[in-house]
């Protein structure tokens, strides 16, 4: 399993509506991505930046089994209304790259 981070910028003034398109993600495009190996998706949002934090078993496997799902592609689209850069699944990207971590302590306690 691997933890992809990732980062993508909005469209100024798409801020509310980013926010009530993912409060209602088709369940079609989940079961999709769960299929794909994904284990956990998460989103957070300052202003237009939007930093995603995947857990996904291949991350490239990922992109290539939803680059040509009708339920991503049509995703795709609506967020390509949303987002400064579209994403068509097409490239290699392969998440921003770890800088740093502060891994969990022994036994999983807080110090």
């Amino acid at each position: 399993m691997r933890r992809i981070a990732l980062h993508t910028r909005l469209k100024p003034g798409r801020e509310d509506e980013y926010d009530y398109v993912h409060a209602t993600v088709p369940a079609e495009l989940a079961t999709a991505i769960r299929a794909a190996g994904v284990h956990g998706w998460w989103i957070w949002r300052d202003g237009l930046d939007l930093f995603h934090l995947v857990e996904v078993e291949d991350y490239q496997r990922m992109r290539h089994e939803l680059r040509d799902h009708p339920a991503n592609i049509e995703w795709q689209a609506r967020m390509a209304t949303l987002l400064d850069v579209a994403d068509d699944y097409s490239g290699t990207d392969t998440g921003l790259p770890l800088v740093w971590a502060l891994p969990a302590a022994p036994g999983g306690a807080t110090a």
